[in-house]
This record gives structure tokens, sequence and C-alpha cells, in this order.
């Protein structure tokens, strides 16, 4: 193995040609230039966005500092409107005029808050702070109390006219709740001090996202006046998810390039006639792109101050790149192809990756996302176990399962093949069935599968949750019963390509218990680990409230498989997606007559 990841780095480096290797080094060189330059600088991405006309240089106070302005001297254009003086904002003896349109109204609000930041500044250097701000607030945050269940699994809900009716009351005993104390424990100085650094953090544009990933020297008390206080902002997520999950992504595009450069030179015939085991291979030429990204997660970590625990949560995320990398370049016919679906990969992964973290410290739905721990750590609040586990555990199984399947399928008549994707699919899928063992092969089979459903459903979770009720709850159940019946009807699609004819009414029913016996095992071992808090909410209810009473999810199971594998059998693979469109209606309507009291 490590011979093969010695030779992996030789043909890496080996593959530039003379005229991309110099031209690369030049690149970085700029990039490096670049960033210097940004850090010491700023971002100057708005300068010279709004033109202000002034007729005194007294407003040069005002907006001196912000480049987003371009200023002009109008003071001998007395009466003539911003619109004809092409001007975005126009002040004349004190009164403030702005041009028609978005822009306008943009320059305007800018303009408001320079002044309010002027007004700031003015009011900070008083002698007596506290006549100068009366008021000033502490943001205390603590962690909801809300109770989000929704169901008990298997039981049909319904809601009376009445709740809506009538006031809610309180279950518990109100308890009477001491007013904060008035006085502030800091003196004048301190305050000032935390004011001026305060202010110079939202005027200066990039430290105020850099800022985050380092706390030394800071000496900012808890304390703030209103025009200071602000809402979070999702923007430093972005730049979370950039500087720590754009480069593993680029970096485990390399590793598909190299199985599709084997296939399509036919270069790696040699290695697979070789007596090493399939297993081997793969591993060998992974390794050294595993170990590089690795390496790369833990020197972006060192060079933003955040510790190196913060890797733990990544690595499942470099696993789940490289194991889809794989299987994209074994399945792609030509690089036209390898390209549409690694971008297609690229949006839905990033969207995973990307989505629930944006609700970091706001909702439970950001656990679905291992970049949402990272963030904890770059917050200083840590992580427990049962968060990593709930964030992770979907891409450490969907990882060993994508790599099992492309080990068992790496030989010489799948690589080499120049079917089209689907079929290649299917002979995947075909590839795991034991003839032998045909029953055994379908069980395991739903149960591989639920990794894969439940992070399509936690995906529909994350894009749709924010959507008004009941629109949202409706299509989530669409969309994850259509997922589910996909997934089981893919075993049969299986047993039809690995043993064509063996298909029969008999054989049809004990395949439908079998995936769904495969599937409901599957379900109720993922439970406590990655769906436990999810569960709880309405839309965890639309996803999983079938799991709770164990006959109930198991005829649906069967029943859906039946229909599926019925379509199947007496009208041939065409009508596999008939199949499923019946399927997932049966499933809507169980899940639509078990939440009816949410919809109606």
């Amino acid at each position: 193995m490590l011979t093969l990841s010695y030779w992996e780095i030789r043909r890496f480096f080996t593959t530039m040609s003379r005229d991309l290797l110099p031209l690369s080094v030049i690149l970085v060189i700029l990039l490096l230039l670049v960033s210097g330059f940004a850090a010491q600088r700023g971002m100057h991405l708005q300068d010279g966005l709004y033109q202000i006309g002034i007729d005194s240089p007294a407003y040069f106070d005002v907006i001196g500092a912000d480049t987003r302005f371009s200023v002009y001297d109008t003071s001998k254009l007395s009466g003539v409107t911003p619109r004809n003086a092409g001007l975005d904002l126009k002040i004349e003896i004190g009164n403030i005029q702005r041009s028609p349109g978005e822009k306008g109204k943009a320059a305007q609000k800018s303009f408001e808050r320079d002044y309010q930041a002027y007004t700031d500044r003015i009011y900070q250097q008083q002698d007596d702070i506290f006549a100068a701000y009366p008021l000033w607030i502490q943001n205390d945050y603590v962690t909801s109390e809300l109770n989000f269940l929704a169901t008990q699994s298997g039981e049909q809900l319904g809601i009376s006219g009445k709740a809506f009716s009538e006031a809610p009351e309180p279950d518990l005993p109100i308890e009477e709740v001491s007013p904060p104390v008035s006085s502030i424990p800091a003196d004048s100085e301190e305050l000032r001090m935390s004011l001026a650094e305060q202010m110079t953090k939202d005027q200066e544009q990039l430290n105020r996202y850099t800022g985050i990933f380092s706390k030394k020297g800071t000496t900012e008390i808890p304390y703030k006046v209103p025009s200071l206080l602000s809402p979070p902002l999702p923007f430093d997520t972005i730049i979370f998810i950039f500087v720590f999950i754009f480069p593993l992504y680029f970096s485990s595009q390399f590793f598909m390039m190299s199985i599709m450069n084997e296939r399509t030179l036919r270069q790696g015939e040699a290695l697979i006639a070789a007596p090493i085991r399939p297993s081997v291979l793969v591993l060998g030429k992974m390794l050294p792109y595993a170990m590089g990204m690795i390496l790369l997660a833990s020197a972006i970590l060192l060079v933003v101050h955040v510790e190196i625990i913060a890797i733990l949560p990544l690595i499942p995320i470099i696993f789940f790149f490289l194991s889809s990398a794989l299987f994209i370049g074994m399945i792609s016919r030509s690089y036209k192809e390898l390209s549409f679906i690694s971008i297609f990969f690229s949006t839905i992964a990033t969207s995973y990756l990307f989505f629930p973290s944006l609700f970091a410290n706001v909702h439970v739905v950001s656990l679905l996302s291992p970049v949402t721990l990272v963030v904890y750590v770059i917050q200083g609040t840590g992580y427990t176990l049962t968060d990593y586990l709930y964030a992770t555990s979907l891409f450490y199984l969907t990882s060993v399962i994508l790599f099992a399947i492309c080990i068992r399928n790496f030989r010489e008549e799948q690589l080499f093949s120049e079917t089209s994707m689907i079929e290649k699919i299917t002979s995947y899928l075909g590839g795991l069935i034991m003839p032998r063992h045909w029953w055994f092969s379908l069980f395991i089979i739903g149960l591989i599968c639920i990794p894969f459903v439940l992070m399509a459903q936690m995906m529909y979770l994350v894009l749709l949750f924010n959507l008004p009720m009941p629109v949202s709850l409706i299509l989530i159940m669409v969309l994850a019963a259509m997922t589910e019946e996909l997934a089981k009807g893919s075993g049969i699609i299986a047993l039809i390509t690995a043993m064509p004819g063996f298909l029969n009414p008999r054989i049809l029913v004990i395949s439908s218990a079998l995936l769904a016996l495969g599937f409901l095992v599957g379900e109720k071992l993922l439970l406590f680990v990655t769906i436990s808090q999810i569960s709880d909410s309405v839309f965890g209810a639309a996803l999983f409230l079938n799991i709770g009473m164990l006959w109930m999810p198991f005829l649906l199971h069967l029943v859906g498989v039946g229909i599926t594998g019925g379509s199947v059998l007496f009208k041939g693979p065409k009508a596999f997606p008939i199949g499923v469109a019946l399927a997932t209606g049966i499933h809507v309507l169980y899940n639509l007559y078990l939440l009816r009291g949410w919809i109606w």
C-alpha cells in the first residue's frame, strides 16, 4: 500500500507539464501577495460605489473615512437635484436629498450609518460617559427550553380548535423573575475603551470578519449601547465554509482525476492484473490524498489560531469527499460527464455543509453539518461526544459504504466499460447480490441504503424547514417518501440485474419483506445517533414518525416495495418510475393520516 502511495505521489507531480508547473508557482506567489495586501489594506470591493455632493467641508468628518463614497463639491450647484447632477446623494444647507431608485436608498442608508458612527464618536469623547449614553444593554444568550415534541410515533395526532381560539396556559407554575441590576460592574474608562474597540471593528471591513479567529488582546466587555447592537451575521459562517471546505473538496478532485486518467488512458490495467486485492489498490491510491487533505486542514487551523481539535469534524468530510470522488471517477465515461457530475455533487455537498451552519447557536438543524462543530470550536464553546456523533455519523457511514461498493466493483469489466451512467450504477447494485445468498443480500441492501436516505432527508429539512407551514411540511413529506421508495426499489433493480428472470410473484413477496426488514432495522440503529433531536420536531415527525411502532412501518415499507417491484415485474424496468410514484403516494397518504392534526 505504501508503494502504491509513493507511485501515486510521483505520478501526481510528473503529470504537470513544463508550462503548467511554472504558471502554478506564479499563481501561488500572486495569491500570497494579494492576500498579504488585503490583510494590510483591507477589502476595497465597494470603493467609489456611491456619488455624493456636499456644499461644506464639514461633512468630511462624517463620510471622510467611508471609501464607498466619492465626494464632490456642489456648493455652486444650488437647487440642482441629485439626479440631474449625476449624484446618488446631495447635502445642501443641512438637508439631504437622494436620487430615486434602489441605489439612492442604499446610499442614504449608508450615510445614515456613517452619521450614527460620527455621533457615537462625539459622544464617546464626552467626560461623563453615562450622560452621553444613559442606556447600556447586556445580551445573555440561553438555550431554548421549548419542547418541540410533536408526535408519539405511530399514533394519530389531532389538535382541537379550542387550542387556537384561547390563549395558551403555561403548564408549570409561574416564577417571578428578578429585575436586572441597574449598576454596571465596570468603570467609565473600561466602558469608553470597549466602545472605541467596538466602533473600530464596525468600521474595518476586514477585521469585522477575520477578527473572529483570534481573541487576543481584546478589552471588550459585554455591555453595548443600542446603536452598536446588531444581529449576528451569517457571513462569518460563510468564511468558515470557504476556508475549510473548499480546499478539501478541491484536493479531492485530484484523486478523482487520477482514477479517470487510469480509466481513459487504460493505465490501470497493469495494476488490476497484478496479484493485489482491490482494497489495497484503492486505499494505496487514496492514502496520499487523504494525508495531504488532513495536513492542509491542520495548517489552516494553525494559521487562524484555532485549536487542533477542530480537525476531528473535518475528517469525516475528507473521507466523504474522497469516497464520492472515487465513485464519480468510476462511473463517468468522459471528462465532460465527469465535470458535470462533480459540479452537481459539489453544489449538493456544499449546500448540505453550508446551510445548517448558518443557524449555529440558533437551531438544532445546525448540527446536521460537521462544519457547525468547527464553528463551535472557533467560538470557544466546544462540542460534546453526542454532538460529534450526531453531526458526523452519516458522513462516516456513507463514506464506508461508498468505498465498499467501489472496491467490490474495482475490476476490469467495470472500470473500462463504455456503458451509460445509469447502466453502470445498476450493475454496481447488481454486484451487491450474491446469487447463493440473494435473500441476505437484499436485507443488507435495505440496511446500507439508510445512511444515504437519511442524508437526503436531512438535506430536505435544511432547505425547506424555514418555509411557511404547512407548505414546508408537505414538501418534506413528499420528498422524504419519494427518497425512501427509490432506495427500497433499488434492491429490486439489483436483483433483476444480477439474476435476470429470477423475479416472480413469490420471490417478489419475499424480497419486499427482506428489503422492508433491512430498511426498518437500519432506521432503528440510526435513530438514537443521528435523528434523536430532529425527530422531536414537527419536521422530524414528518420524516421519521413511522419508526415508533414496529409493525406499522414494516407494513408500510412492505407495501411500498411491493408496489414498485410489482410494476417492474409486470411492466418491465421502464415502469420503475411509475411504481415509485405510486408507492410515494401511498407513503404520503400514510404520513398525512398520522399528521392530520398539523395539516387540517
